[in-house]
């Protein structure tokens, strides 16, 4: 049985959050929330966070003990992103975008 939990339009560039999703993908639930909650980067929050949701997910609607999950899956997608311009010189703008994230985590029960 699979159960996900997303969380959108979170307000973090999706590179700098792939790495640490991909640091819990196979884990056990009890090491990927060890792991999120003492590494010090943002997205260590946002994807704690998310798995924490998945963890009640699979114990409220499925009735799954939280010592069988396993992270199956853990993906970060790139959201819309804003595009703003900041002022050069001699009256020119450059271009920034400030990006957003779509955060999935994928719990599963088999090993």
């Amino acid at each position: 049985m699979e159960i996900t939990a997303t969380t959108k339009y979170v307000r973090m560039s999706p590179t700098k959050a792939r790495d640490l999703a991909n640091e819990i993908k196979g884990l056990s639930v009890s090491d990927a929330l060890f792991i999120t909650e003492f590494n010090a980067r943002k997205a260590a929050l946002q994807i704690g966070k998310t798995l924490k949701s998945a963890i009640a997910n699979a114990e409220h609607n499925e009735g799954l003990s939280v010592d069988q999950l396993v992270v199956k899956n853990a993906i970060v997608d790139g959201g819309p992103m804003m595009k703003r311009f900041r002022p050069r010189a001699r009256g020119s703008a450059s271009p920034i975008q400030k990006k957003t994230s779509h955060i999935t985590i994928v719990l599963s029960d088999q090993a």
